[in-house]
């Protein structure tokens, strides 16, 4: 008798036993939604290659062995974090351990009147109207099997609610740390961030996880802004290399309001990350920037989609992808501009650095327009460093080493330095710095 369990009984599995354990302490909306994302995640089960969004990502080696849900909070003395935190300054920071909130190492300092941050379990048991209004409703699990299997098991993660006409000075971080402990366990953290009208906010999610550690994060997170709402949003992703990362950031965004998303993306032995921006009323604007760095075996696909429903939209996506050793990379990127949408002006930049002969890279931006008075502009590039401005650096006597660190951090760094944000930006140089030195072999100074 063949004793091995399909994929998607191996995760039911692990949802009754998850059902047994919370009860029915949450709220019955709650309840009902989970059920009806595992029961949309049953009927599709995992993505295979045959579909085209996935068609150069295997995610195989995923559903042939099972991740059991991480149930306990790992302690993590504060020390073993400051390495990673301490350039984060005294600013506030929600700290999840195995997807659970953590308040010995979190900082919840004082807020300006009528702002909550902290986490989602905590108000799913308390007056749960705001989070009914919007979890959920934008990160859908209709035709996306892993947001479907991160709803199946929502149970914590953060909630951030700014009210209107409020302004964060500080950076608010959101950090997620993985410690399986010896056996390959899964998390999935839900976010929900809600910006009222006029406010604005720079948060920072990053992902951590111990260098070989095996584990699953499946991330999902939701944003919302309002009517002339700001939101600056980094994603600094820095799993561990064997452990597999998806996240799902699901952008609603109402008139005038300005979303502008950076992200560094360095880890995983597979991740995939995809960005939703519902851009659903007039004189909205969308920023999208990234620079992912991968070697080794190391698999990255990054995909975008920016849906422009309503005119004088504005949305640029600039995407740096840098590929070492073995590894191999995916873009899709995708502008809809539908009839309603004119007057929008959208482009898209897709630029890729091959480091070694073996390493890959899959690109494909695209196009989709229904609107006739639009400035619509994509394009995607991938080559290797140029031989001649490599021997120009060693004629003034710098090693081809240190040379060509020098010129993949110059590609790496055109998104970097566009961030605002000096403490933000100076993190992100150094994290590429930092990978470029450990890839090529050669540190440099900034």
């Amino acid at each position: 008798m063949n004793d091995i369990l399909p994929a998607t009984d191996l995760y039911r599995a692990e949802l009754l036993q998850f059902e047994r354990d919370v009860g029915g302490s949450a709220p019955v909306w709650v309840q009902q939604l989970r059920q009806a994302a595992m029961a949309r995640f049953t009927e599709m089960g995992f993505p295979t290659t045959q579909e085209e969004a996935w068609r150069h990502t295997s995610v195989a080696s995923l559903s042939e062995r099972p991740f059991p849900l991480a149930r306990h909070r790992c302690a993590i003395p504060k020390t073993e974090l400051e390495p990673v935190t301490s350039w984060m300054g005294a600013g506030c920071r929600l700290v999840f351990v195995n997807g659970l909130f953590s308040p010995l190492l979190s900082s919840l300092l004082p807020l300006p009147h009528g702002m909550s941050a902290g986490s989602l379990a905590g108000a799913l048991g308390g007056e749960s109207g705001l989070l009914e209004s919007h979890l959920g409703r934008y990160a859908r699990i209709e035709n996306h099997p892993f947001v479907s299997l991160n709803t199946a098991f929502l149970s914590d993660g953060a909630i951030v609610c700014i009210p209107p006409d409020t302004v964060i000075e500080e950076p608010l971080n959101v950090l997620f740390v993985s410690r399986p402990n010896g056996r390959a366990t899964m998390s999935h953290p839900r976010t929900v961030i809600v910006a009222g009208p006029n406010s604005r906010a720079t948060i920072v999610e990053s992902y951590l996880g111990l260098p070989e550690d095996l584990y699953l994060t499946n991330a999902v997170t939701e944003v919302v802004l309002a009517e002339n709402a700001v939101l600056d949003h980094y994603v600094l992703q820095q799993e561990s290399s064997a452990a597999f990362h998806f996240l799902t950031l699901a952008v609603h965004q109402d008139r005038h309001s300005t979303f502008t998303s950076h992200s560094l993306a360095t880890g995983g032995a597979l991740a995939r990350s995809e960005i939703h921006c519902e851009l659903a009323d007039e004189g909205i604007t969308c920023i999208l920037r990234g620079v992912g760095a991968v070697a080794g075996r190391q698999h990255l696909d990054m995909q975008t989609q920016i849906d422009h429903a309503k005119t004088h939209g504005t949305s640029q996506q600039l995407y740096k992808g840098i590929l070492g050793g073995h590894a191999s990379g995916v873009f899709n990127g995708k502008i809809l501009v539908r009839q309603d949408a004119q007057k929008t002006d959208a482009r898209q930049t897709n630029n890729n650095l091959l480091l070694s002969e073996d390493a890959v890279i899959h690109t494909k931006p695209q196009l989709e327009i229904f609107a006739d008075d639009v400035k619509c502009a994509h394009g995607a590039t991938v080559g290797r460093l140029d031989e001649e401005a490599v021997f120009y650096l060693r004629s003034r006597g710098i090693g081809v080493e240190t040379a060509r660190s020098l010129m993949t951090y110059a590609f790496g760094s055109e998104t970097i330095n566009l961030v605002t944000n000096e403490v933000i930006r100076d993190r992100l140089a150094e994290l590429l710095a930092q990978w470029i030195a450990q890839t090529c072999g050669r540190s440099f100074s900034l």
